[in-house]
């Protein structure tokens, strides 16, 4: 996993503040965040050797961060100290669920390829390497490349959305968006089922392997260069959902390791993201081994 790491603060309110006003949220939490550490530690709950590379700050946020990340069972003997604040999210999440979030870049844009060049091994004795768009563009697609080169599966979370090479994204085994960050690489609005259809066959052309558009209560459609399949959503009664995405992707990657198909693989990582959401604070929420085994909390409906 080469990614961010971020301290994240969660509002929980009624609606957003507009401009000018001073909004009292119903309550708070705090907890370890940003998408490299999330879909770390997804991994690392569900059994898998899980490494982590990214930076964090000489504070106390960043002490607090690679504890909660030691306690998951992360390695972070390739995360970095530097001289620059560690990264912070606030996240507004609102009561249907629906959240929006503010990162600062802090000392996640201290990654350099440098750094990439260091972590050859590491990479050379991996077998899928996971990436997100949370660290310099230039630092994704030098390791892109690289990790291709070297043989891992490469499976890139396109997210925040920004532009990314078309060199960079040939050599990208799966590539993960929402709708949103689908919306931005295609150019058309991509909100429903029938949009990310009309859509994601173009997309998938810029790509190595695999496309995944996740679609939030819809599910997610994959596609591949045969065909596309609908993963339906588990229905639950969401109460929060960061981190939502990077328990799918996390659970995805485990069972892609784990030897399972496509599908099955997006059916269980459908199922861990449901779980995540039917709690408050993205990593104590993803769920573990055991509670995948057992039935989804506040489930409304069915897999299919």
């Amino acid at each position: 996993m080469i990614g961010s790491l971020n301290f994240d603060i969660i509002f929980k309110q009624q609606r957003l503040a507009v401009i000018g006003e001073t909004y009292s949220a119903d309550n708070m939490t705090i907890t370890a965040g940003g998408k490299g550490a999330n879909q770390a530690v997804q991994c690392a709950k569900l059994g898998a050797p899980t490494y982590l590379v990214g930076s964090v700050g000489r504070d106390v946020l960043g002490d607090q961060l690679l504890q909660d990340l030691a306690d998951y069972g992360v390695n972070t003997d390739y995360v970095t100290r530097v001289d620059a604040t560690t990264g912070v999210g606030v996240v507004n999440a609102l009561e249907d669920g629906a959240l929006m979030s503010t990162i600062s870049k802090g000392a996640n844009y201290a990654m350099t390829t440098e750094r990439i060049d260091e972590i050859e091994s590491l990479l050379k004795r991996s077998s899928i390497v996971i990436l997100q768009l949370e660290i310099p563009i230039e630092v994704v697609e030098y390791c892109i490349h690289k990790a291709h080169d070297l043989g891992c599966f490469v499976i890139l979370n396109a997210a925040p959305a920004a532009a990314i090479s078309v060199d960079a994204l040939a050599k990208v085994n799966c590539l993960v968006v929402n709708e949103p960050e689908a919306t931005f690489y295609c150019g058309e609005l991509i909100d429903d089922l029938e949009s990310a259809l009309k859509c994601g066959r173009e997309l998938y052309e810029k790509t190595g392997e695999l496309l995944i558009i996740t679609l939030g209560k819809i599910g997610s459609v994959l596609f591949d260069a045969a065909s596309h399949v609908h993963v339906k959503a588990t229905e639950v009664e969401a109460i929060e959902t960061t981190g939502a995405g990077d328990s799918y992707i996390g659970a995805f990657a485990c069972q892609l390791l784990d030897g399972k198909e496509i599908a099955a693989a997006a059916g269980y990582a459908t199922r861990a993201a449901a779980i995540t959401v039917t709690k408050i604070g993205g990593q104590p929420a993803m769920p573990t081994l055991r509670e995948l085994e057992m039935p989804v909390p506040n489930e409304t409906g069915h897999m299919v």
